[in-house]
């Protein structure tokens, strides 16, 4: 298990450097840059531009060298002193930006995560024992639905609901008569009262293909030599199913949960922009249309970085759960 994992965190280290490469080129594609952008804004309104301001963020930045020393002077600052660079659009570090909005957005990934979880293991144990009935067809109904209608769109319906029948104040996550108020439990109610409602949204289509997959290999199992085995030794059909094929069917679900973040975090754009949550995902969305190339590439870095974290925390559970993985690395 040891050389196991010792494996899979030395696959980690060339696997990051790709991925700061790629998101730096990335976010370089688009023509020209924030600082042009800035000079042709500021000039179309009539004001002077900052002509010792802006030399010394090009020389800051290396924006008047290539495209390698640019990518050396943020990937070192990040290593070195966890420097992520200015933000020019909103004038502050980027450090500062991700501080204020990255724990939100993983307290609601992870939130919508268990959700998915809690919905979609018994849904599809359900839906797979019971083959045909008419449980089993609603819950399918329910996947379909959950994976053909956008969250921006439930994310749209729910607000409208939440403005014209029980008249809830509408955009972020606390009400208006509680921002900037002390902590309480009435501040906390109100809050939890907003928080529900996008993890709800975001996982509403992660659960229904979690559901699909989980009722997919466990019907696969259960017809298989030693289900119909165990159950001919007199085995209860419940420790049957809780014991043996569940297990085995939860390993395509494990393997894949630290794929489960990317999609998080992009329906959490759309959906954060909707209902007015101040996560990490507008900010990204914002950094990508105004190129704002430090903020765009640091929260793609954080986000990717989270994901290859959460897939070397899949294939250890993985590992911990299916001895025969633990074999092929021994």
């Amino acid at each position: 298990m040891t050389r196991f994992v010792i494996r899979r965190v030395l696959y980690m280290i060339p696997t990051l450097i790709a991925i700061s490469f790629v998101a730096f080129i990335i976010i370089q594609l688009p023509p020209g840059s924030f600082l042009t952008a800035y000079v042709a804004s500021l000039q179309k309104s009539g004001q002077t531009v900052d002509s010792a301001q802006l030399a010394a963020l090009k020389q800051r930045y290396g924006l008047d060298h290539g495209f390698v020393v640019q990518y050396w002077k943020w990937i070192s600052g990040i290593v070195f002193h966890l420097d992520f660079g200015q933000s020019f659009e909103y004038n502050r570090p980027v450090s500062s930006l991700l501080k204020s909005r990255l724990p939100l957005t993983i307290a609601l990934g992870a939130c919508t995560l268990l959700f998915s979880w809690a919905i979609a293991l018994p849904s599809g144990i359900y839906s797979a024992v019971r083959k045909y009935s008419i449980g089993d067809y609603l819950v399918t109904m329910l996947c379909f639905l959950g994976v053909a209608v956008p969250g921006f769109l439930i994310a749209l319906v729910a607000a409208y609901l939440e403005f014209s029948v029980f008249h809830w104040s509408v955009g972020g996550l606390l009400s208006p008569q509680f921002t900037g108020a002390q902590w309480n439990l009435g501040k906390i109610l109100d809050w939890l009262r907003h928080f529900w409602l996008p993890v709800v949204i975001i996982g509403a289509e992660g659960t229904a293909g979690v559901i699909r997959v989980l009722r997919a290999n466990l019907l696969d199992e259960l017809h298989k030599p030693y289900v119909v085995t165990a159950r001919s030794k007199g085995l209860s059909e419940r420790r049957l199913i809780g014991k043996y094929p569940v297990r085995i069917a939860l390993n395509p679900f494990v393997s894949t949960v630290g794929w489960v973040l990317p999609g998080l975090i992009n329906g959490e754009v759309i959906v954060s922009s909707v209902l007015g949550l101040n996560t990490t995902g507008p900010l990204l969305l914002g950094g990508l249309q105004g190129q704002d190339m430090y903020l765009a590439g640091s929260i793609i870095l954080v986000i990717s970085t989270l994901t290859v974290v959460g897939t070397l925390l899949s294939d250890i559970a993985l590992a911990a759960i299916d001895p025969r993985i633990r074999v092929q690395y021994v």
